[in-house]
């Protein structure tokens, strides 16, 4: 045995924090979970957004913010008595050369999706290794298909990437499972909201009711690398 479960996830019951509950995606496997009977944390910068949820204790925190993963860790502790598993469900895209693309929003792709992210491991780790539990990472398939007119974000979903094969092999021992999930273009709307540049034409993209199916039955599945092949 190599310290890692040969099954998956056991749903109903589990103590989970969604980060990014909010958006497209994410609201949508917060939905899947919360049927399958899991017990959430919905964490978001909207706190009214967060209560149209209609499900979850509801959680007011920043990716971008070093603190927010303490904000998680409190409120996990506090409604749920620990943690079973994080799901990071959060991200910001924008288009255009790199040339063309402005310092700051390298700077925000990289720390809305990279730091922001290892920020948050960091702080709710602890809770992690205590109920053995796991990580789920919601990257993209630019993470190993790069795409010009892309070329910060995809080199920001490829470190998020790396962060989780990283972090797989650092966390055997404590049985904490880390999930990394690369699914093809999804029509989030997400690439109608930059933070800068116009979207190229894309092609039409699964549905994300479909794609937060897919990625729930991986968890439970315990299928640890979902890349976009997954989920034809």
């Amino acid at each position: 045995m190599d310290g890692q479960r040969p099954t998956g996830r056991e749903i109903d019951g589990a103590r989970i924090a969604v980060m990014g509950a909010t958006g497209a995606l994410g609201s949508l496997v917060a939905a899947e979970l919360a049927a399958r009977g899991a017990r959430l944390l919905v964490v978001g910068r909207d706190r009214e957004r967060l209560d149209a949820l209609g499900t979850g204790v509801p959680v007011v925190a920043d990716l971008g913010d070093a603190h927010a993963g303490d904000v998680v860790a409190a409120a996990a502790r506090e409604h749920l008595g620990g943690l079973d598993g994080l799901v990071n469900a959060a991200g910001v895209v924008a288009f255009g050369t790199l040339a063309d693309t402005p310092d700051e929003v390298v700077e925000e792709l990289f720390l809305t999706n990279v730091i922001g992210p290892l920020f948050l491991v960091r702080r709710v780790l602890p809770l992690l290794e205590e109920s053995e539990g796991f990580i789920l990472q919601l990257s993209a398939v630019v993470a190993e298909r790069p795409m010009p007119r892309m070329a910060a974000y995809s080199a920001s979903k490829a470190a998020l990437s790396a962060v989780a094969t990283a972090l797989r092999t650092e966390l055997r021992r404590s049985r904490v499972d880390v999930y990394d999930v690369r699914p093809p273009h999804t029509e989030t709307g997400l690439a109608s909201r930059p933070i800068s540049g116009v979207a190229p034409g894309l092609p039409t993209g699964l549905a994300p009711a479909d794609v937060a199916h897919r990625i729930v039955e991986a968890l439970a599945a315990g299928a640890k690398d979902l890349g976009p092949g997954s989920f034809s």
